[in-house]
C-alpha cells in the first residue's frame, strides 16, 4: 500500500498531477486542497489511496490524514467508489464535507458533479454516525462564528443558485461562495450576472 509520497510536481491535468519521485512518475487523482498545493516544480508531500482492480491501479492524492480518512469514509457506503470520493473531496473541502453530513444537506452533496439525490442521502444516512462528535461539533464551532454575521452576508436564492452552478464548474463551495461576494459587491444581481463577473474576477 502506498501512503504517502514526496517528489517534485512534473505536470497537472484537470484531474490529476504527475509527481516524479525519484525518477518514478506516479500519476495522482488529487482533492481540491491536495491540487491546490500543485505547481510544476514544486515540491510536494501528500497522503494516499492506492485502488488495486484487475484492470490496474489508481492512486488518489490528499492533503492530510483526515481528508484521508473523510474519503476512507466517503468510500465505505454503498454505490460511492474512489472516482466519486475523489470527486465529492474536489467539490467540497473536508469541513464542508463534515458539515454536510452532521446537517443532513443533501442538496449541498447533490450539487457534486455525477452525485445523485439517491446517493447523496445515503452518504448522510451511513456517516452520520461515522463522523465523530468532535469533529462535527469543531465545525459548528467555526459555523457559529460565522453565523454572528450581519444578515447582508446571507445569500440570496439567485446567488446559491449560482453558487451551485460555479460548483457544477470544478470549484470548491468555499471558492464559489467567495467569487459570488465579490461579483455582488461589484453590483451583480441576476444569476448569469453573479456567474460572469464571478469568473471574470478569478477564484
Amino acid at each position: 500500500m502506498i501512503s504517502y509520497l514526496r517528489g517534485r510536481v512534473l505536470t497537472t491535468t484537470a484531474e490529476t498531477v504527475i509527481l516524479d519521485v525519484n525518477g518514478v512518475g506516479y500519476e495522482i487523482y488529487c482533492s481540491g486542497s491536495a491540487f491546490r498545493k500543485m505547481s510544476a516544480g514544486g515540491v510536494v508531500e501528500i497522503f494516499t489511496y492506492l485502488q488495486v482492480k484487475e484492470d490496474g491501479m489508481t492512486l488518489f492524492g490528499f492533503d492530510t490524514l483526515r481528508e484521508r480518512e473523510l474519503f476512507l469514509k466517503l468510500i465505505s457506503v454503498s454505490g460511492v467508489g474512489p472516482k466519486m470520493g475523489i470527486t465529492v473531496l474536489a467539490t467540497l473541502s473536508a469541513d464542508e464535507l463534515v458539515e454536510a453530513v452532521a446537517c443532513a444537506d443533501v442538496k449541498r452533496l447533490s450539487a457534486v458533479k455525477g452525485l445523485g439525490k439517491k446517493t447523496a442521502e445515503k452518504i448522510v444516512l451511513e456517516l452520520h454516525g461515522k463522523i465523530s462528535a468532535a469533529e462535527i461539533m469543531s465545525v459548528s464551532g467555526e459555523n457559529a462564528v460565522k453565523s454572528q454575521e450581519p444578515a447582508a452576508g446571507k445569500l440570496t436564492e439567485q446567488e446559491e443558485e449560482a453558487v451551485s452552478a460555479l460548483i457544477g464548474l470544478g470549484f470548491t463551495r468555499s471558492e464559489s461562495l467567495q467569487a459570488v461576494k465579490k461579483a455582488r459587491e461589484a453590483g451583480a444581481r441576476t444569476v448569469e450576472d453573479v456567474i460572469m463577473k464571478a469568473l471574470q474576477g478569478g477564484i
